[in-house]
């Protein structure tokens, strides 16, 4: 596909996000860096604010609110056309969007950046949500501080996606328990090989040990199932957990909307180095709805910041567009010490693995966006989370 486009054109570049979280922001946010007054931006979401959702695994501890931002007050200062509706159906063909409340809007170019869809994994397990996480495990936390349970699974599914949070209330419980000296047992059963295995060899060592040190078992390579309540069969083994509480991560789908193609594995969106949609034109997709095996509000920037590119040179903009090239940098909360943990991605595994107690990124945010990050420091004054 050509991607430039002559400067000559007689109105803006049309684009139109769908979304309104990290992806969606992140690219808005670089469309007005790479192209200015080349494009017209809309934002389309259905929700009426962006949460800042890796803070909310504090909420159930009481240690800190996720912050919310009105996309509308956002929208004006980016100079965006905000829309608050519902992304329904594509067609692709006269590149138009067709929204939940029955609106067409037309586009030159389109990101998609919708999400992907949670469902439980497990039907005998407490499925986190981090819509409602506080919601879910209040009660859970405080039970755990009365003396009332004293055995927790932490459980991912053998399709996992992103596997971060657990670690942090894993963590978070078990020091929880130990304050109120509480005997509690805590025990991660995932399919990684190793503790955080994405980040490489040095990130899972560190954290391994520091799961060791707060008390906090991990069964590694294990396929679990929870076919009663509080049981944990993993697999191979034949091993059985037999716990007060499962608590487990979500299965990811892609987002199935009629006209919009999607992979067979999870039916989440195919795209291109440029993440570029295949198969159709001037069409682009980032975050957790694309085939990108890891779903990560980091990543999800990134995949972003290419879309944009690829967006700008079609607008005109003087811009030569990079394929995606994966980083992740995360933040794991729940020890002493936030801890600091990055490494490039090759053929899915984690190589040039740091970890370090010292932020290596700035503004050192739980989301690491190039231009998110610092859009939000500017507003909250010490980069949101």
């Amino acid at each position: 596909m050509n991607m430039n486009r002559a400067s000559s054109t007689p109105s803006p570049f049309a684009v139109l996000i769908a979304g309104g979280g990290v992806a969606a922001l992140e690219a808005a946010l670089a469309l007005n860096d790479l192209a200015g007054d080349r494009v017209s931006t809309t934002l389309l979401a259905p929700e009426p604010t962006f949460v800042y959702r890796p803070a909310r695994v504090l909420e159930p501890f009481a240690l800190s609110a996720a912050r919310t931002y009105p996309l509308d007050e956002i929208a004006r200062d980016l100079d965006l056309a905000f829309v608050r509706d519902g992304f329904k159906w594509l067609d692709a063909s006269r590149s138009v969007v067709h929204t939940q409340q029955g609106k067409q809007v037309r586009y030159d170019a389109l990101l998609l950046a919708m999400g992907a869809q949670l469902r439980p994994a497990f039907v005998h397990a407490l499925t986190i949500d981090d819509s409602r996480l506080d919601e879910q495990l209040h009660g859970l936390i405080q039970d755990v501080e009365g003396g009332y349970v004293r055995a927790i699974a932490f459980v991912a599914p053998p399709a996992m996606s992103w596997p971060l949070p657990i670690y942090e209330l894993a963590l978070m419980t078990a020091r929880r328990a130990y304050e109120m000296q509480v005997e509690l047992s805590v025990t991660i059963a995932t399919p990684e090989d190793a503790p955080l295995g994405v980040f490489g060899g040095r990130v899972s060592e560190a954290v391994a040990e520091l799961l060791s040190e707060n008390g906090v078992a991990v069964v590694t390579s294990a396929h679990c199932s929870v076919p009663t309540a509080g049981h944990v069969s993993i697999h191979p083994g034949d091993r059985t957990l037999v716990v007060d509480r499962v608590v487990a991560l979500p299965q990811l789908f892609g987002p199935s909307t009629p006209g919009v193609p999607g992979g067979p594995r999870g039916g989440f969106i195919p795209v291109d180095p440029h993440c570029r949609v295949r198969a159709l034109e001037n069409v682009f997709a980032a975050g957790d709805a694309t085939d990108f095996a890891v779903k990560h509000g980091g990543v999800a920037a990134q995949q972003a910041d290419c879309a944009a590119e690829a967006i700008a040179a079609l607008a005109g903009a003087p811009v030569d567009p990079s394929p995606f090239a994966p980083e992740i940098r995360a933040v794991l909360l729940g020890a002493g010490k936030p801890l600091y943990l990055s490494a490039r991605l090759t053929g899915g595994q984690g190589s040039e693995s740091e970890i370090s107690e010292e932020p290596r990124w700035s503004p050192p945010a739980k989301i690491a966006a190039k231009y998110l990050a610092p859009y939000l420091e500017s507003i909250d004054g010490d980069g949101a989370g």
